[in-house]
């Protein structure tokens, strides 16, 4: 079998492991967090920062939820990881964000942050900080979610069909996941153009 044809089979069975009652609590998360007015925001390192900016857009342009992610201003994350250090950039956004119980955080990772290992600390302390103020915490994340599913409200952990793959896979279903959120009945509030294109 050719690589391409084994990684698409591992796509499928990552698809057919999703869970689908863990993805159904964070419609009603982000539903409640819609009703009460909350804001919702989103944190990831690497490539989940990227997915991080697409979903920001997505949530606020389709769900009508306000919606930011730290990493789109580049200027005070360098500024914060240069004066601060790295570990405690999220954190510093949040507070100066003021933070509050009636918002949520929703982390993209591969990983979801481990301060034993080093890796995401920032995640980690941003959670940490989360838990003190009350926030919801979501999470679409790989392996065994680390900190984050440990500590998060709903948060679905991107099964693991080969140990190779786990970020590839893991950053591809965070937007498999948030664009199933988005489209979702209860949280949709905006037609995609070309959906409503004739």
């Amino acid at each position: 079998m050719s690589f391409t044809a084994t990684f698409l089979s591992e796509v499928q069975q990552v698809t057919a492991a999703l869970p689908a009652d863990t993805i159904e609590r964070m419609v009603d998360e982000l539903a409640a967090l819609k009703e009460r007015g909350g804001r919702l925001f989103i944190l990831g390192v690497g490539g989940s920062a990227g997915n991080a900016s697409h979903a920001v857009n997505d949530f606020r342009k389709i769900v009508g939820i306000e919606t930011y992610a730290p990493t789109d201003n580049v200027s005070e994350l360098t500024a914060r990881t240069n004066d601060e250090g790295w570990s405690t950039i999220f954190e510093a956004w949040l507070k100066t964000s003021r933070l509050k119980k009636d918002d949520a955080i929703l982390v993209l990772s591969v990983g979801g942050g481990n301060l034993e290992k080093n890796v995401s600390p920032n995640l980690v302390t941003a959670l940490q900080y989360a838990a003190q103020v009350g926030t919801p915490v979501l999470g679409i994340v790989g392996r065994d979610g680390g900190y984050t599913a440990r500590v998060g409200t709903a948060v679905v952990v991107v099964p693991t069909v080969n140990p190779e793959h786990v970020t590839p896979h893991s950053e591809a279903f965070q937007a498999v996941v948030w664009h199933l959120l988005v489209s979702h009945p209860r949280l949709k509030a905006c037609a995609t153009k070309w959906e409503s294109t004739k």
